[in-house]
């Protein structure tokens, strides 16, 4: 079995991202994935960029990585690529003088945010090309990218359009593993993380880091078997708005609610999963004020309730955990669990309630991982135990319990 990386374990502790899908298909309403309708360079104009906003929102908000589309499948590069003549090079802005990426690379070193970037392997054409000329292509990109930017965290490929394309893998992860040793690859290939299998935003329960297969596009049911089981952390990806991931000024109205977004919160973070959420940029390059708001709620809203409570006890035995605390209402656990290559795969939390009595079951459970949020109606208690299948010490802890109050948007 491939062993956790550290880089692996530290994707963990990033919890939620923001996802930025910008390019010239913000300028051309109404356009569709794999629609093959062109888009003149001509449209390309985001006259107040300012990528220094959308980051300081990340930042504001709590998030700790972000990741950026720099070639959707429309093939529009985000940078002044030499191997392309649809790129920002070829446009009106900046009299062809600028780069997206370069300024989304730096506003995150700036801010001290994760720097993701995603690259779309297929694109609009590309079923006219044989595999050595579109596999050469790709590797120059990709070179461009993981070479001309500084230091890279995470590299997001999206399979969607790749079902029946054969590249030459062995080729392509070479090269990127050369320019970038330790970048995180999200889901393709040799990667480092997975996707949930939707674009909801929920993580499945169990959510194993130990897996053989992968989800790979939403165009396949079909999962992608392993050569052998691999720890491989779950992403939950999802929109902002309603139906679309790049700007629309058609649906400000979808933009989700306070509740909405904490319900994902806790189906993706709170079952052990990364959220990445989607903001489109506006035609002017800057965030819009609806998707910016509701992100920045969304972020306070996680500081309030899910702030450490310090004045608690732990006490490990075989297969439980005790904790003691002043007799108060609670309704949330937050779990943790010591990541090893054996899963806790269930438990029960159970209360002793106040004044006395024997404990009652609150709350059960199934895989732990980075992280479990514990939901439950509210109960008096001085006391819980927390108890585990795993027959050895359990390496699992618990991180906080949160007091009774209001846990709604």
């Amino acid at each position: 079995m491939r062993k956790p990386k550290k880089e692996q374990l530290e994707f963990l502790n990033w919890e939620w991202g923001v996802f930025f899908h910008f390019g010239i298909r913000t300028f051309n309403e109404g356009h569709a994935d794999w629609d093959m309708q062109p888009m003149a360079l001509s449209s390309f104009n985001p006259t107040a960029l300012d990528c220094d906003e959308w980051i300081r929102a990340v930042r504001d908000a709590g998030a700790k990585y972000a990741v950026l589309v720099c070639k959707h499948h429309d093939g529009f590069a985000n940078w002044p690529s030499a191997y392309t003549e649809y790129s920002v090079r070829n446009t009106p802005w900046k009299g062809g003088k600028g780069d997206v990426v370069k300024d989304y690379v730096e506003a995150c070193r700036k801010y001290g945010i994760k720097v993701g970037l995603y690259y779309s392997p297929a694109q609009f054409g590309s079923a006219k090309m044989n595999a050595k000329e579109y596999d050469d292509y790709f590797i120059d990109q990709i070179r461009e990218l993981l070479t001309n930017y500084g230091k890279i965290d995470y590299l997001w490929f999206d399979g969607c359009g790749s079902e029946n394309h054969q590249y030459d893998t062995i080729r392509i992860i070479a090269e990127i593993r050369r320019c970038q040793p330790e970048i995180l690859i999200f889901n393709m290939w040799d990667p480092d993380t997975r996707w949930a299998g939707n674009e909801a935003g929920v993580a499945h329960s169990p959510n194993r880091l130990i897996v053989g297969a992968l989800d790979f596009s939403i165009q396949q049911e079909m999962k992608e078997l392993l050569s052998e089981p691999a720890f491989l952390p779950v992403e939950c990806d999802c929109r902002m708005r309603l139906a679309n991931w790049f700007f629309s000024d058609q649906d400000a109205h979808t933009v989700k609610t306070l509740d909405e977004l904490m319900g994902l919160y806790y189906y993706s973070v709170g079952r052990g999963a990364n959220l990445l959420i989607n903001i489109g940029p506006d035609r002017t390059g800057r965030l819009p004020e609806e998707d910016r708001r509701a992100l920045l709620s969304f972020g306070a809203k996680i500081r309030e309730n899910f702030t450490e409570f310090a004045a608690c006890r732990v006490a490990a035995q075989e297969k439980k955990l005790t904790l003691e605390m002043p007799a108060q209402l609670i309704n949330h656990a937050v779990l943790t669990e010591e990541i090893t290559e054996e899963e806790i795969e269930s438990f029960d939390i159970k209360a002793y309630p106040y004044p006395y009595g024997a404990p009652v079951t609150v709350y059960r459970g199934t895989t732990i991982g980075h992280k479990a949020i514990c939901q439950f109606p509210a109960i008096r208690t001085s006391k819980i135990e927390v108890s585990f299948d795993r027959d050895k010490r359990v390496e699992a802890r618990i991180k906080f319990i949160r007091q009774y109050g209001d846990i709604s948007g």
